[in-house]
């Protein structure tokens, strides 16, 4: 398929969308909440990441097409923060892959570390559950996706260099 991570991409956010829709949030101590499904949101950076290599810049197109499924399959409201979320943090990512000449592997790792944080901020003060201990909670559990995505690219890369 020449597609595959794009279309990956856009069903991995519409499934995160609607379980964030229908999974309960997960009280963290001091009363604040925490999605447990923004662990897999750090696979869907990654996944934006290799997306940008099939379709360019059109990744954005990609998230669109994501999120305009989102508000019908999901909560309008969930999907709408999302957009906001990723469209911001998408921009982060493409800064990252136009102005540096990094490697891959270290520009999904740092366009990970730079939009994570944004999108938690945007999605969570969208729906209103905002606070510090959430933005921290969340960045840190989108963050492991990333870097056990990173890791095995790294090593990947490393494997095909020798």
């Amino acid at each position: 398929m020449k597609f595959k991570y794009t279309a990956l991409y856009i069903v991995l956010i519409v499934a995160v969308n609607y379980g964030f829709s229908v999974v309960p949030l997960v009280e963290l101590p001091g009363g604040d909440k925490w999605p447990p499904l923004t662990l897999v949101v750090g696979l869907i950076f990654v996944l934006r990441d290799f997306a940008q290599r099939e379709i360019g810049h059109s990744v954005i197109l990609a998230m669109l097409a994501a999120a305009a499924i989102s508000y019908f399959m999901a909560d309008p409201f969930v999907a709408l923060a999302s957009l906001a979320a990723f469209l911001v943090s998408e921009f982060c990512d493409w800064a990252v892959y136009s102005f540096t000449k990094k490697p891959f592997a270290q520009r999904v790792l740092l366009s990970s570390a730079l939009g994570t944080p944004i999108d938690s901020i945007i999605f969570l003060s969208m729906i209103g559950i905002a606070s510090v201990q959430g933005v921290i909670v969340m960045t840190i559990s989108k963050m492991l996706g990333a870097l056990v995505v990173w890791y095995m690219i790294k090593n990947r890369m490393s494997a095909a260099a020798v």
